[in-house]
């Protein structure tokens, strides 16, 4: 086996150390955010605020990153959540994490804080601290710009200088940008990391693990989501099949329809605004988008961008939300949180509730708002901390749309139950990813379950769930995942085929929570999931693709003994108000989410007792009953 080597470094004394991590760990947890949730468990004591210098912040790749595996490109932050109190994980593309590995190295354990402002330049599997005064108020773009050239860069903005609860960490033109994860790493005085070196990124076993890549690499290129649609269209290819079905947020998600959703849909930017695609390290998807911005160009918006600042905000433009995007990055803002920080100030004013400068009716002074709420100037210093706490002083909580204080990405969840029990019980709060993206087989795929009934949803929910948190911990870019889906993709969405698919997946419960108790029965690998046979290549490990489904289940079972730990329990599962009563529409006559009814369900499916907490029998499955250890 070739185990993974990590630093960690503690900026308060300047002190750089070796930090093993033992074959049982890297067994039972493979990489990226799974092993990150075992490390902080073990390094970062209870209670310890994440703005504090005793908060660890770790930054690590997987097993497949920057092997030449295709779009395995990936690097994962994780520490304690700004907003929920929990755990905090982000994902992110660009180069960085192929520029870490090539540099000896697969993580870095941060903790402490500089007395100045510093960077931590890792070079030929040694880390050094460095003066960062001269980069200290510069934006990300600048920033990277400063620093050598030939690195790979990790960096933040204004907002992550000064504290804003949702700030981000930007690497080129890649955004890690959920948690506030920017928001811990300026509260280390910590500016950017960058990453050099040539050394060989280790294969266990190269020869299979070639030949079983260009197979991979074929099957993304001739695969219609990845090798057509994804290409073509971006993730904003996902808006006017989003708006059709009534999922695209619109007005704070208080309505349900946009009917000016094609101005900002994928097919209208590629016509009116796309200048060229661009990709991550070794990714033969090349989703990025490309456009000019006052004689500049710049990265496009994706999907959630476009719902949370455009229909989210009553907003048809995309020069808007080109512009706001951009701003957004340069400053250190996550969109999805500002785009709904926004909204519900908005609704706050509408209300008579509180006036805190956004209004639905005067979107051009939304590019000062945004550089006020990265500055922490006037009303900005209030927005800055996002919804719920704005909730919290000036009511309004159940128009406030997010669970465990983190706000909700762009998929109104009242038109895809599974996606809201995603919400309710992602660990780092309501997030599409960490939910298990069941949007897609409700809304926006190539063929539609039905939307509303829970038949099925919290065994599918938990399916998605493992098989997200899997290919994140490899390393892999969750695009990836779209072939698993290929054969669905050569359906008629209209034809009686896609009527009996969907049929059969709305009635498979039971078959696949017999699948989840026993993940290891599934002892082969699959050509529509080809990760798990790559992983076994690249670690020198047996692996399964129950093996590999089980290492993201230790995952999602780490990072919620995380938030029990701190003090998030199961009443935190939960949405906000208005999305669990049923909108005003005669059209969806049933619409709201029944999270009460799909919870015990759900949480049996995972082996956990009635109040949400991983039953002892389940932990001892799963390799992590010490995992606090």
């Amino acid at each position: 086996m070739v185990l993974p080597r990590y630093l960690y470094i503690d900026l308060s004394r300047g002190e750089v150390f070796d930090y093993p991590i033992s074959q049982q760990i890297y067994r039972t947890h493979i990489g990226g955010k799974s092993l990150a949730a075992r490390l902080l468990l073990a390094e970062m004591q209870e209670g310890v605020d994440p703005l504090e210098p005793a908060s660890v912040f770790i930054i690590n790749t997987g097993p497949l990153t920057g092997t030449g595996a295709p779009a395995c490109g990936r690097f994962n932050i994780s520490c304690k959540n700004v907003l929920t109190g929990g755990i905090a994980s982000s994902n992110c593309g660009g180069n960085f994490g192929y520029k870490l590995r090539r540099a000896g190295l697969e993580g870095l354990i941060i903790t402490g804080k500089a007395p100045a402002p510093v960077y931590i330049e890792v070079k030929a599997g040694e880390a050094r601290i460095c003066d960062a005064a001269h980069l200290w108020g510069m934006n990300t773009e600048a920033v990277q710009e400063e620093l050598p050239g030939g690195y790979g860069k990790v960096v933040i903005g204004p907002a992550g200088e000064n504290g804003v609860s949702y700030a981000c960490v930007v690497s080129q033109e890649r955004v890690a940008g959920r948690c506030g994860v920017g928001a811990v790493m300026g509260s280390k005085n910590l500016k950017a990391v960058t990453a050099f070196g040539q050394e060989k990124i280790p294969v266990a076993r190269p020869r299979q693990f070639r030949n079983h890549i260009k197979k991979w690499w074929k099957t993304l290129q001739e695969n219609k989501m990845t090798g057509e649609v994804m290409p073509g269209y971006g993730t904003m290819g996902f808006v006017n099949k989003a708006a059709v079905t009534g999922v695209l947020p619109v007005k704070n998600f208080s309505r349900p329809h946009f009917p000016e959703a094609e101005k900002i849909s994928g097919e209208y930017y590629a016509d009116n605004f796309l200048t060229r695609n661009f990709g991550c390290v070794t990714c033969p998807i090349r989703c990025g988008r490309r456009q000019m911005l006052d004689g500049k160009e710049i990265k496009g918006p994706e999907y959630e961008t476009v719902g949370l600042l455009g229909s989210n905000l009553q907003n048809s433009s995309m020069e808007r939300i080109s512009r706001w995007n951009y701003l957004a990055d340069t400053l250190g803002l996550d969109t999805i949180s500002l785009g709904a920080t926004l909204s519900f100030a908005m609704e706050l004013k509408e209300k008579g509730m509180a006036d805190l400068g956004p209004d639905f009716w005067e979107l051009d002074a939304l590019d000062q708002i945004i550089e006020d709420i990265a500055c922490r100037r006037q009303h900005g210093d209030e927005l800055a901390r996002g919804s719920l706490w704005l909730a919290q002083k000036y009511g309004g909580k159940e128009f406030a749309n997010q669970s465990k204080g983190l706000e909700m990405p762009a998929y109104d969840p009242r038109r895809s139950v599974g996606m809201g029990l995603g919400y309710a019980t992602a660990n780092r709060g309501a997030c599409h990813l960490n939910g298990g993206y069941l949007v897609f087989l409700e809304a926006i795929g190539p063929i539609n379950i039905d939307p509303q009934t829970i038949e099925a949803k919290p065994a599918l929910t938990i399916m998605m769930q493992n098989s997200v948190e899997a290919i994140s911990s490899a390393g892999s870019c969750l695009f990836t995942s779209l072939t698993l889906l290929d054969y669905l993709n050569r359906v008629s969405p209209s034809g009686m085929l896609a009527k009996i698919l969907a049929s059969a997946l709305q009635k498979s419960g039971k078959i696949l929570e017999y699948y989840l108790r026993r993940p290891r029965i599934m002892a082969f690998n699959s050509s529509f999931l080809p990760h798990s046979r790559a992983l076994g290549y690249a670690m020198g490990v047996p692996m399964t693709l129950g093996r590999f489904l089980e290492a993201g289940e230790a995952g999602f079972n780490t990072e919620r003994l995380f938030n029990i730990r701190e003090g998030l329990d199961h009443s935190q599962d939960r949405l906000n108000k208005r999305l669990e009563e049923k909108l005003q529409d005669e059209n969806i006559p049933d619409s709201k989410v029944p999270i009460k009814k799909m919870l015990p369900r759900y949480y049996a499916g995972r082996g956990w007792d009635e109040e949400g907490v991983p039953r002892p029998q389940t932990l001892k499955r799963l390799g992590i009953e010490d995992a606090d250890s």
